[in-house]
């Protein structure tokens, strides 16, 4: 549950940022009369990203077991590569990423009604549909129960009051410093969901080593315990876990948390071009 809450907050907060940028440009530049154009924009994202959840879901519940496991697992791995891409393009463009909405909505006002239909449906869609598929991997993962849901509603629910009170000016968020944060979280329940993709495909026999565990440790850590549902929900920690898993786990956190945590390059060079003025 905590971990789909970390989903729609993270995603929910980036979604609600590109609006509130967007209706802080025509409200402040006089324009309000494209503000409907805009929400209708966002009214179709919204609708697009909840029908490819409910499309994802019917999908695999047409599939016999085999087939599940094989859909589930390899939407699991595409979903952590989708928020993998999330994490360090939102690192990287999140000081630019207000200019050039700014600049793509003139656009796009300058094309036409239906060019900011569309502009404004692709700047949220994109987060939608990533949130869409990372969500229904995360759920698939969390098992068949309503918690992925209420945790994934919650997020969303936070991440709207955040950006509204970011708009009104009443809060006052350190946006590179949560980003990171958030990004960190992220990576941790992102490779547990690759855990269980890759665990998915070994019982769909496209992997092998399903019966060879690292290690078992369900006497300790009891799936039905507090703290064995608390692991699951946020990490989605396994007691048993194979060989395969346990290096594709260890793999991904060494590399990308590592790249993450690199100082960025092309902070340093804007510095020293801007310190003379």
């Amino acid at each position: 549950m905590l971990g789909n809450a970390l989903i729609g907050l993270r995603e929910g907060l980036e979604a609600a940022l590109v609006v509130s940028i967007l209706v802080a440009f025509l409200v402040r530049t006089g324009r309000r009369s494209e503000l409907p154009k805009v929400w209708l924009g966002v009214a179709v994202a919204v609708v697009v990203s909840g029908g490819v959840t409910l499309a994802l879901t019917l999908t695999q519940q047409a599939l016999t077991f085999e087939a599940q496991e094989a859909f589930g697992g390899g939407l699991s791995i595409i979903a952590v590569g989708f928020v993998t891409w999330m994490i360090f393009w939102m690192r990287r463009a999140a000081r630019s990423i207000s200019a050039d909405l700014r600049g793509r909505l003139e656009d796009a006002i300058r094309m036409g009604p239906a060019a900011v239909v569309v502009m404004a449906a692709l700047a949220v869609g994109r987060e939608g549909l990533e949130t869409a598929v990372f969500f229904f991997a995360a759920a698939q993962a969390a098992g068949e129960t309503t918690e992925p849901l209420i945790g994934f509603l919650l997020g969303i629910a936070v991440a709207i009051v955040l950006a509204y009170l970011i708009y009104r000016g009443a809060v006052t968020l350190n946006m590179a410093r949560f980003f990171t944060v958030t990004g960190i979280l992220l990576i941790f329940v992102a490779v547990g969901i690759l855990a269980y993709g890759v665990h998915d495909l070994q019982e769909a026999a496209i992997l092998p080593g399903l019966t060879t565990l690292a290690f078992d440790v369900s006497a300790a850590v009891p799936p039905d315990s507090w703290y064995g549902t608390l692991l699951k929900g946020v990490f989605n920690f396994s007691p048993q876990t194979t060989v395969l898993e346990a290096i594709v786990w260890v793999a991904y956190v060494a590399v990308v948390l590592t790249l993450f945590l690199l100082p960025q390059r092309s902070a340093r060079p804007a510095a020293a071009a801007t310190s003379p003025s």
